[in-house]
């Protein structure tokens, strides 16, 4: 039996959880990412979607996730077993949009191990975004495969290429991952 100081009591089979918590605690990446963002006028949320599609072209699962659609504790879950994290943020006042810093703040402060980052960004005029969150994420020690992509304004077609161009980059890494 398993009886916890607060939550539930676990009577049958306590090997279940016990091993639930082996891997957990363990952090291995299972072969999927997360793309983590919010949006401002839509504009990366434009990125995301073509990011999204640029990894799922790889063979990737790929779960695209709107920061204020949903809550923290339902995005580290998604996070935690994921191989790749990948935040989009607009710059707002030469800073990141409030939601994602948060957001950031609040994964900090969980450790995720054994992931890949990436950043992406749409901006107006000085498109800050990209470098404050690679200098979040390199402060979580993730490994960083791209410097990130940013757009000004709203993505054209070419932008969306490259967002999708991206996205490949980011599945094939995830794919060398053991």
């Amino acid at each position: 039996m398993i009886c916890p100081d607060h939550g539930v009591i676990w009577r049958k089979d306590p090997a279940i959880i016990i091993n639930a918590y082996a891997k957990w605690s363990s952090q291995k990446p299972e072969k999927k990412a997360v793309v983590v963002y919010d949006t401002m006028w839509h504009s990366t949320e434009t990125m995301a979607e073509a990011i999204v599609h640029g990894i799922v072209d790889e063979g990737v699962i790929a779960r695209p996730i709107h920061i204020r659609s949903s809550h923290r504790s339902e995005i580290m879950t998604e996070v935690l077993d994921a191989a790749a994290v990948i935040v989009g943020s607009p710059t707002l006042n030469n800073q990141l949009f409030p939601t994602v810093s948060d957001f950031l703040t609040y994964m900090k402060g969980l450790k995720p191990k054994n992931k890949i980052g990436a950043a992406f960004g749409s901006y107006g005029w000085s498109g800050e975004s990209v470098k404050l969150i690679n200098q979040e994420l390199e402060a979580m020690k993730f490994d960083i495969i791209d410097p990130g992509i940013k757009i000004q304004y709203v993505p054209d077609q070419d932008g969306k290429d490259s967002c999708f161009e991206f996205g490949r980059k980011i599945g094939k890494a995830i794919k060398t991952v053991s």
